[in-house]
């Protein structure tokens, strides 16, 4: 165990990098990537919240405690429905794991019983984490298993996640997610765009840990993938924060609908190409919707603009405005259907 989190919460299935990798500024990282170079053989420097941006944080975590917890409370009675005792959760590093860990209490809050939880990597481009998968496999039956991520962009982890289980042919390539707008997961807490506070922030809210990393001269074929512990920055460590912040409004008397009803009757990857024609963006990956992934093109991408469903949803959005005003990127309105922000990341080929 490496990180903040407390190993009676998860297993943490990545192998530790700590001071093998040296971080990328944003810009030099977006060069790279652009020029070809796969993210996942990169560390970003960490974003150094301003207090300003923090304050904003400490307000969104307050306001969508509730509807965060009420998500996670749905979700976890869909996993318990399908699998019930027998669940085993496999968050997807790093945005799943303080999911993971909410259903995970959840459950065992209102069930009374042991569920494991593991974390492993899955890579856009480069698949999931094999020898973590094969960790796993050998402890636990494969009906129980339950993939965990925090919420759908475009979906293309899902579709990353789709194929890499076509080697596991035993085991449900169900995802579980708090938010699903891009109406791409089997089980949601709801298909709302909603802020999910954790979104806001990088490793400070995710025990410490970088982004996964793969790449052939510090990954050797029997490791798991890999990443960094920011021991550093323990004094700004909110994980914990978060998570107890959001148990404390959970419901174990509420009976919650089911609002993932597995009939996808739109998809947020078509919304996510028109906005790509509509602007004459080259490439579908430079076009990132969702309040999560907005935020996330703010803080690691180099960000072109931003599109938002209302200039006046402070509510939502504070944070995003904020982001953007420190980084001098315009933010401008736009009849978003499926969510309400949508990032734009730079093509640094026209520069």
């Amino acid at each position: 165990m490496f990180g903040t989190y407390k190993s009676d919460d998860v297993t943490i299935l990545l192998k530790d990098i700590t001071g093998l990798v040296q971080p990328l500024a944003t810009k030099e990282r977006e060069i790279r990537i652009q020029s070809g170079v796969h993210y996942s053989e990169m560390l970003p420097l960490e974003y150094e919240p301003t207090p300003e941006y923090m304050a904003i944080y400490k307000l969104a975590l307050d306001r969508f405690s509730k509807i965060t917890a009420d998500a996670v409370g749905a979700v976890s009675e869909q996993i318990w429905n399908d699998k019930g005792k027998d669940t085993v959760l496999i968050s997807l590093a790093r945005a799943g794991t303080p999911i993971g860990i909410l259903i995970k209490h959840y459950m065992e809050k209102k069930y009374c019983c042991k569920i494991p939880h593991y974390t492993i990597s899955i890579i856009r481009g480069r698949g999931i984490d094999k020898n973590a998968m094969n960790y796993i496999l050998a402890r636990h039956n494969p009906e129980g298993l339950q993939f965990v991520d925090g919420w759908t962009g475009k979906g293309a982890i899902r579709n990353v996640l789709t194929e890499a289980l076509k080697d596991y042919p035993q085991i449900s390539q169900d995802l579980a997610v708090l938010s699903d707008a891009a109406f791409a997961a089997e089980k949601c807490g709801t298909h709302e765009d909603f802020l999910i506070a954790s979104s806001c922030l990088n490793s400070t809210v995710s025990g410490l840990l970088s982004r996964t990393f793969l790449r052939s001269d510090i990954i050797s074929e029997n490791d798991f993938h890999g990443a960094a512990f920011y021991s550093e920055l323990t004094e700004k460590d909110v994980t914990y924060q978060f998570i107890n912040r959001i148990e404390q409004e959970f419901d174990f008397n509420k009976t919650y609908n089911n609002d993932s009803d597995n009939k996808i009757t739109f998809s947020g990857l078509g919304e996510a190409e028109n906005i790509r024609k509509k602007f004459g963006i080259k490439s579908i990956n430079f076009v990132k919707p969702g309040i999560g992934e907005t935020t996330r093109v703010l803080l690691r991408r180099v960000p072109w603009k931003i599109l938002v469903h209302s200039m006046n949803d402070e509510k939502n959005l504070g944070h995003i405005y904020q982001l953007a005003q420190e980084k001098g990127v315009a933010v401008e309105e736009y009849p978003l259907e499926h969510y309400k922000a949508c990032g734009l990341i730079k093509d640094l080929s026209d520069i």
